[in-house]
């Protein structure tokens, strides 16, 4: 059985490629994770092919070594019983899907935070937003500087991809006992992404925008390829499902 199966290999090289060449980017003064982020729908600068390129795109070394050591841990399992094709599918699907939930977050609390503000700051956060953000500044206001944040800020990583493995990776193997720091005993699979997607529920109800963390978009990429995966037992009878 091969240690490292393709479409595995090939998504942790290009993340690291993607981000060693925003590092070098930024260098020169370039922010690519912001160019390649997904940004928010109403924002200039969205463009859809951003639900793809944003989850290539991580924001520090902590966060890329996480999620790809997360892929290669549990990806590598799925595509061995999957197949690199479906494999690259649901990982594709999970990502797109993860950006969906976050931009219909981001509405949300667009339109909750412009309630709030008079129309002449709106258009003012409309108007020069985004040049306030690049020139590494914000609005004194909370609210129009959080109004801004929300049009004009990016979302970046494979994290909702990376939850949608951890889904299908407790689906289809729920009994599979995993050791988990800092618990000192084993967990079976299916408690440790219970547990991971109600602190995600939680964090996410919590609304603190310190931790500067996606959790809806993490639930979105689990709730995409829950649906697909009963999607694909449904049509496929069961074949090339594997539980213990």
């Amino acid at each position: 059985m091969n240690l490292l199966p393709t479409v595995t290999k090939n998504l942790l090289i290009i993340n690291v490629l993607m981000f060693l060449g925003a590092l070098v980017a930024e260098r020169y003064g370039f922010d690519l994770g912001d160019y390649l982020g997904l940004h928010f729908i109403l924002s200039d600068r969205f463009n859809a092919v951003q639900l793809i390129t944003y989850m290539f795109m991580h924001g520090g070394f902590m966060h890329v070594f996480f999620n790809m050591f997360a892929v290669w841990m549990f990806g590598r399992i799925l595509e061995q019983v999957w197949g690199p094709k479906r494999f690259l599918t649901y990982y594709l699907i999970c990502g797109i899907g993860a950006g969906i939930i976050q931009e219909v977050v981001t509405g949300i609390h667009y339109y909750t935070l412009q309630a709030g503000l008079s129309p002449e700051a709106v258009e003012v956060v409309l108007n020069e937003g985004a040049r306030v953000l690049q020139d590494n500044m914000n609005y004194i206001d909370p609210a129009m500087g959080n109004l801004n944040l929300v049009l004009n800020g990016s979302t970046v990583g494979a994290s909702g991809a990376v939850y949608g493995i951890l889904l299908a990776f407790g689906m289809l193997f729920p009994n599979e006992r995993m050791f988990i720091f800092p618990l000192p005993f084993p967990i079976k699979a299916k408690w440790f992404v219970i547990g991971y997607a109600v602190l995600e529920l939680y964090a996410g109800l919590a609304n603190n925008p310190a931790d500067n963390v996606a959790h809806f978009a993490h639930l979105g990429g689990m709730i995409f390829g829950f649906f697909l995966i009963l999607y694909w037992k449904k049509n496929n009878r069961g074949n090339g499902y594997y539980y213990n």
